[in-house]
């Protein structure tokens, strides 16, 4: 190595983020107190504005990944938001007493539902009590008498005068069951059927002549029988009605000076005024039954029609409600229609209408996930629709598919008051915001949380203040501070940078869930670094066998990859593999090769349809380098092939640019790279190295290998310098630098990462364009100019 490369190392300290332990110390916290919040500045910006808003279409959509502690703290700000709120209204549907399947809605301040059903309870207790007795007072029974006499006096007249018509013709008239009979007279004696029998001929037909008579005269005296009754009884029911509401009236008098304040109230007690009665006459009166009444089953009858159905209650000081409905449905998120089913008949009524989140939230917020409500169907534009027409309307989502008998109500739609905040990731967001126009108008506030949260002492601190509130809370043991920088360290690998924590505080609290496991089988007091590492350790070896596996063919030759000795036109590149829940490092060959031609730069994996389009786009960079850099004075003619070896699925990122770039000026020059120096990095045109992602697996994947096949002290990697803020690698691979054992290298250019691998010096074009015949590009200028006057023919 030369004082140049040496120069290119990265330093230890940079290898990692520095992290003193003492900066977290701290005593007990405890987990009563509010969950203190790190950055997220923009987001809690935002949803002040929107909760803020009372015009409509100002809902929010929360942007960000899971377990960001997003939904927290909207949940946090919400209820601080609804506190400082009146309580909102309540709202019951009622008896339509004209149209049945038409209930109408009823507006109450807030705990006056509650009281509205007590009222009424008391008022069917009070009827319960109060019918039939009401009718055995004398007033009543003298009443009913006088109608039942004036019946009677009418029909005794009429019976009369026949009866003295008969009896003026010797015959005498029965009455027996409410049948009317006639018996002739002899000598004063009714005659019986034997001795009617042994009267003469001419005796008989006289009688049967006057009977016919008689039956005549009883027809017409009795025509108006059915008037008299049906007089009588509409006189009767007048005076059951009359009594019934007289008793009635006082009651709901007293309901009504409790509500007067309430004209919705008012007017429905009015309603019930106008039906209560002939309802309390038909269920608690039957003066034709024997059998005891069965009080339970006629309440029952008597709360269907009348009890109004309260479908959220309220307490006066609870402030606006908050609602996180975790399974919007369309039945949970707007409310259903319930069915009873008597004697195999299925019905429904006001009573079994039953309220979603959206009456719960009414007057207040509603938070959802927006991933599981576009999963619902038809719940989605449901949502928009009631937030446009700004109300509620309960239905069945399948009404118009229902079978055409089958029996449904359309309750009065409820106006609608709430603020929805909305949960999604990026791509939600950015697709509803694409091809839905009604999102754009609806929810016109972003709420964008961060992934990453700055790295300041503050930051820190209060990151370990939130470690220590999840220990707190379940009960773990006090976490020290050498545990307390690990969990940190590990927050900043998985942001992977050294001046940014990770905002997933949930993968840290797992991490930590999982040291405690380790602690119990431990005999310490407090949980320690050692109980985190050990947790570090199971967790990666868990997800650990793909790794494993691809490093275990690696040594058997299975997969061809050198980490000693050099070779033209091959070189090691790093990639990074993910499957599942397991991601790791690992090197891959890149070869390439140069002949004579003009087909150009081939790119194999693209021939192959497995280079995807960034990949592709990689290669095209570098054919544009190799224009720039050597095609200045000569028609570029050249053939080459580059290909990731021994790679059998779809590969897409330009990451390997720089490598592939190396391994075609090996095949150029015919210098040899070093197999023990792996390398990662995007290129441009002008051979500037730009960041990758994934840069701690790559190393460590390639470190891993050399450390199996026996480190050397010559093995390092390539990285872009721009990644170098990136770095957090593991400790094993920062105690293999500082012994010399393995090095990183920070390249800013391609022409670095040439010289370390070639080991030559790359040259300096002088004003002609020529570089150093012994340069790296001295002698691919050579042999281009070469390829190309074999193709071409020289110009001597």
């Amino acid at each position: 190595m030369t004082a140049t490369t040496d120069a290119l190392q990265v330093p230890i300290e940079q290898l990692t983020a520095a992290l003193p332990a003492q900066l977290f110390t701290q005593s007990v916290v405890d987990d009563k107190v509010k969950q203190k919040f790190i950055g997220h500045d923009r987001a809690k910006e935002a949803l002040n504005f929107g909760l803020s808003m009372t015009s409509n279409g100002f809902n929010v959509f929360a942007k960000g990944e899971p377990g960001t502690g997003r939904q927290t703290l909207i949940s946090q700000m919400l209820a601080e938001f609804a506190s400082n709120e009146d309580t909102a209204d309540e709202w019951c549907y009622i008896n339509n007493f004209d149209d049945p399947q038409a209930p109408h809605k009823l507006y109450l301040n807030a705990g006056e539902g509650k009281q509205l059903q007590a009222k009424i309870n008391d008022l069917l207790d009070d009827l319960l009590d109060l019918f039939p007795e009401i009718f055995d007072n004398p007033g009543y029974q003298r009443q009913r008498a006088s109608i039942d006499r004036e019946f009677n006096k009418r029909y005794d007249s009429a019976i009369e005068e026949l009866e003295e018509y008969a009896y003026s013709k010797d015959v005498v008239l029965y009455e027996e069951k409410g049948e009317i009979s006639f018996s002739p007279l002899v000598d004063g004696k009714p005659l019986g059927d034997k001795e009617f029998a042994n009267l003469d001929e001419k005796t008989r037909t006289a009688f049967y002549h006057l009977l016919e008579e008689l039956e005549t005269m009883l027809s017409e005296k009795l025509l108006e029988l059915p008037l008299w009754k049906r007089e009588s009884s509409v006189a009767l029911r007048k005076l059951k009605f009359d009594t019934a509401e007289q008793s009635i009236r006082p009651l709901l008098k007293e309901l009504e000076h409790e509500f007067t304040a309430n004209l919705g109230v008012l007017k429905y007690l009015r309603q019930v005024k106008d039906h209560i009665t002939e309802v309390v006459l038909d269920i608690l009166v039957d003066e034709n039954s024997d059998n005891p009444r069965d009080d339970k089953a006629c309440r029952k009858l008597l709360v269907e029609r009348f009890m109004p159905n309260l479908l959220v209650a309220r307490e006066t000081n609870d402030g606006a409600p908050v609602v996180y409905e975790q399974n919007p449905t369309f039945q949970n998120l707007f409310g259903t229609l319930d069915y009873s089913s008597i004697q195999g008949a299925v019905y429904t009524n006001y009573r079994l209408i039953r309220a979603g989140a959206m009456h719960k939230a009414n007057g207040g917020y509603l938070l959802l996930d927006a991933e599981k409500l576009l999963s619902q169907p038809m719940v989605w534009q449901r949502l928009k629709l009631a937030l446009k027409t700004a109300e509620i309307q309960i239905e069945h989502p399948y009404a118009e598919m229902s079978i055409g008998g089958s029996v449904s109500l359309e309750p009065e739609k409820i106006p609608l008051k709430v603020k929805v905040v909305l949960l999604g990731n990026a791509e939600i967001y950015y697709t509803l915001q694409e091809y839905d126009q009604e999102f754009t108008e609806l929810f016109r506030v972003l709420a964008d949380f961060d992934r990453h949260v700055d790295k300041s002492d503050e930051n820190l601190r209060s990151y370990a203040t939130l470690i220590r509130q999840h220990a707190a809370k379940h009960e773990y043991p006090y976490v020290d501070d050498e545990a307390v920088s690990l969990l940190v360290r590990y927050s900043l690998r998985k942001a992977e940078h050294q001046n940014k924590l990770s905002a997933n505080i949930v993968n840290i609290n797992d991490l930590l869930d999982e040291a405690v496991f380790i602690w119990r089988m431990d005999d310490q007091e407090t949980i320690q670094a050692s109980h985190v590492e050990a947790a570090l350790t199971a967790k990666k070896r868990r997800s650990g066998r793909l790794s494993e596996t691809w490093l275990q063919e690696i040594k058997e030759e299975q997969v061809l990859i050198s980490t000693e000795g050099a070779a033209v036109g091959n070189v090691n590149g790093l990639t990074v593999l993910e499957i599942g829940d397991s991601v790791f490092g690992t090197p891959a060959r890149i070869s390439a090769t140069v002949y004579a031609g003009a087909q150009g730069v081939t790119d194999i994996e693209r021939e192959a349809e497995l280079g995807k389009s960034i990949h592709s786009k990689g290669v095209l960079l570098l054919i544009g380098y190799l224009g720039h850099k050597y095609g200045q004075g000569f028609p570029l003619s050249i053939s080459a092939n580059i290909a990731i070896e021994q790679s059998y699925g779809h590969i897409d990122g330009d990451s390997a640019s720089m490598a592939e770039l190396c391994a075609l000026i090996s095949s150029i020059t015919g210098l040899p790279i070093k197999q023990e120096i792996a390398i990662t990095g995007s290129m441009n045109q002008h051979g500037g190295v730009q960041s990758i992602g994934g840069v701690n697996e790559k190393i460590e994947g390639f470190y891993r290998l050399c450390k199996d096949k026996g480190l050397t002290g010559s093995q390092g990697v390539i990285i872009p310098k721009t990644n170098m803020m990136n770095l957090m690698l593991d400790q094993d691979v920062i105690d293999a630098v500082q012994q010399g054992n393995f090095a990183i290298y920070a390249v800013d250019n391609v022409d670095q990462a040439l010289e370390i691998l070639l080991d030559e010096k790359a040259g300096t074009a002088k004003r002609d364009g020529s570089y150093p015949k012994k340069s790296i590009h001295g002698q691919a200028l050579t042999r281009l100019k070469m390829l190309s006057d074999l193709l071409n023919g020289s110009d001597d």
